[in-house]
């Protein structure tokens, strides 16, 4: 399966409910899987971190999430189907994301740092998560694309808050009026 980037309508449908034990939810888990360390090949200085089905075309609710952000030789993912918020608390923190389905692009994104949710695990156990810090914002990021929404999407003050990295593995501003303003592949819309 080939990674869907914007402006690729898909990645804005609703996804629907995924069933435990399907063989076709089996088969877009072990797609998404491969298909994250395969990104992560080429791109040397960044984490596959996490997921959502709809990134493959699949607009399922499923989203894999990787077991250990701080060791990129760690390839487990832990895949959860049908995850909700349940709740956010804390302090609205605006840190740096990225994403396999807009490439090239970082942003500041404002979220909440703590989450709840609930989800299924692929044999249908439930599971609830509390989440602060990185897996809050992973979580988040992964869920919102189960709801047609980006990253990009929560950037309120774009005039400076894209960033693309370097050769280095840097984050650098880019030029909003000269890169991002009239980006019909990230604002398709506008």
């Amino acid at each position: 399966m080939e990674i869907v980037t914007t402006p690729d309508p898909r990645l804005r449908q609703k996804s629907t409910k995924a069933n435990p034990g399907d063989p076709e939810i089996a088969a877009i888990i072990k797609a998404m899987k491969q298909d994250c360390l395969e990104w992560e090949k080429e791109h040397i200085h960044e984490l596959s971190a996490a997921m959502a089905a709809p990134q493959l075309g699949a607009n399922k609710r499923i989203i894999i999430v990787r077991n250990d952000f701080d060791n990129k030789e760690n390839n487990e993912f832990t895949a959860l189907l049908n995850p909700e918020v349940i709740k956010t608390d804390g302090k609205i923190i605006t840190d740096f994301e990225g994403c396999l389905s807009v490439p090239y692009y970082y942003g500041k994104v404002p979220r909440p740092e703590k989450a709840k949710i609930k989800a299924e695990l692929e044999d249908g156990t439930p599971v609830r998560i509390k989440a602060d810090g990185f897996l809050a914002r992973t979580l988040l990021h992964e869920i919102d694309h189960l709801n047609g929404v980006l990253f990009i999407d929560h950037i309120k003050d774009q005039k400076d808050a894209f960033y693309k990295m370097n050769d280095e593995g840097d984050l650098e501003p880019v030029d909003y009026d000269a890169e991002i303003k009239n980006n019909k592949d990230l604002f398709p819309d506008d």
